[in-house]
């Protein structure tokens, strides 16, 4: 409890008005005994009061406070938090709310001073935007809640346990649902290529129209039906698809808000959507992290919710990529034929070990190595050299892309496909490959 500016103001008026009775006194000014005796009765008044207001202060039962928090919120977006005041004063009452939220949370219109009604309850919002991912808890609500007569102020902590999860940002995911996907896809940037040939699995026989192959016709069902009959095809369906998800220091490199492991999540949970409305399989696999986490590739629209589950608190560490072990891991889970996305951000030292986990790998499923180039590399090869620091900044960032092309390009001599893409736009262009992996049959 302290004391309230009110109090403060009238105490400072009392201490001028002694000042300048003083003063008067000092210089054998006439002060009437009346004024002093006035003085004397203002003061004793005002600490009566301000007694029986702090008596009546610490009296006053709390309001009670209710909050409404999501039990899921997105990476990096705005989401609003509801409370409730509920009371039972029989007369109107200010007071300020702050809620304490974690460290990791950024936040707006906090605190915010409310007023409380007899008889009606009082809702109020605020918004908060997660910085990290994870789970988080909210502890407690705070208020500062006036004395009857505004003199005092206290200060009172009200325990308001919640929780919440911190998930990548699945908002537009799930915002997809209300496009048709083709328009979806081609606002991100991704671009379906033509098919090549008939498609890969027996859908459906139909009538024969303008523009079928004769190779689509089936001459059985022809003769029984005495119409032209064709044969139609889709892309295969029922395969498989496991990103090993590189955790270790390699993907803690920052581009914007996001961290690249954070841009990988993002990533890998867009392919997972498409692919699963493809019916595809998808799962996960981790590497170089504390604790290496797999989920089976499953067939579904509720394998999108397990992946987030599964991923909402994963963090990259400092630990060193280990491609040979990571190789031999899902080698020994994944027994099935399946894409494997190696998710990581190449370095030109990877050259053996990993071609060599790789190759491993390629004997039984189809590796697709995605690999994250840092946004300020292609910043400092199209900035203008005007001075000595800007040429040593672009020859070195030049020097590195070129080892990076030599690495890609030795891959790529055995026969090891390498998607090198920045990180905003590795979701796209993941998509992009597999849909076009797909239409071609090399899945």
């Amino acid at each position: 409890m302290k004391p309230s500016r009110t109090l403060l103001l009238l105490l400072g008026v009392l201490l001028g008005l002694a000042i300048l009775l003083g003063t008067l006194q000092a210089l054998a000014l006439g002060v009437p005994h009346s004024l002093q005796a006035l003085w004397w009765g203002a003061l004793l008044a005002l600490l009566g009061a301000a007694l029986v207001d702090a008596l009546r202060l610490r009296r006053l039962p709390s309001p009670r406070i209710e909050r409404q928090l999501p039990g899921n919120l997105p990476l990096g977006r705005w989401s609003e938090v509801r409370l409730t005041a509920h009371h039972d004063y029989a007369r109107p009452l200010a007071l300020e709310v702050f809620d304490h939220l974690p460290a990791e949370m950024a936040f707006e219109h906090l605190p915010q001073r409310i007023e409380l009604r007899p008889g009606e309850q009082t809702q109020f919002a605020y918004r908060v935007r997660p910085l990290v991912r994870g789970h988080f808890r909210f502890p407690q609500c705070e208020i500062a809640l006036p004395s009857p007569l505004r003199l005092w102020q206290a200060r009172r902590y009200l325990a308001l346990p919640g929780e919440t999860r911190v998930y990548p940002d699945f908002a537009r995911l799930y915002g997809a649902q209300l496009m048709a996907v083709d328009d979806w896809l081609s606002q991100l940037g991704v671009r379906q290529r033509p098919r090549r040939g008939l498609g890969l699995e027996f859908h459906q026989l139909r009538e024969f129209r303008d523009g079928d192959s004769l190779r689509q016709i089936d001459w059985k069902a022809t003769a029984r039906k005495r119409t032209p009959i064709a044969r139609e095809y889709q892309d295969e369906r029922d395969q498989q698809i496991v990103f090993l998800l590189d955790c270790g220091r390699r993907m803690r490199s920052q581009d914007g808000e996001l961290s690249h492991f954070d841009h990988a999540l993002n990533a890998c949970l867009l392919l997972s959507y498409v692919a699963l409305r493809q019916g595809d399989a998808v799962g996960l696999a981790t590497f170089a992290g504390e604790h290496s986490r797999f989920q089976a590739p499953v067939k579904g629209p509720a394998q999108l919710n397990v992946l987030l589950n599964a991923l909402y608190d994963l963090h990259s560490t400092r630990q060193p990529a280990d491609f040979a072990a990571a190789a031999d891991a899902l080698l020994s889970r994944q027994r099935r034929r399946a894409l494997v996305v190696l998710v990581t951000n190449l370095r030109d030292e990877d050259d053996q070990e990993l071609l060599a986990a790789v190759r491993r790998l390629g004997r039984q499923h189809r590796v697709l190595v995605a690999s994250l180039r840092e946004e300020v590399l292609d910043s400092l090869r199209h900035t203008p050299v005007e001075d000595f620091e800007t040429a040593l900044a672009y020859c070195g960032a030049v020097d590195y892309l070129n080892a990076r092309t030599s690495l890609h390009e030795r891959l790529a001599a055995h026969d090891v496909p390498v998607l090198d893409a920045r990180p905003s736009e590795l979701g796209p262009q993941l998509v992009s490959r597999y849909l076009a992996w797909k239409k071609a049959g090399v899945l």
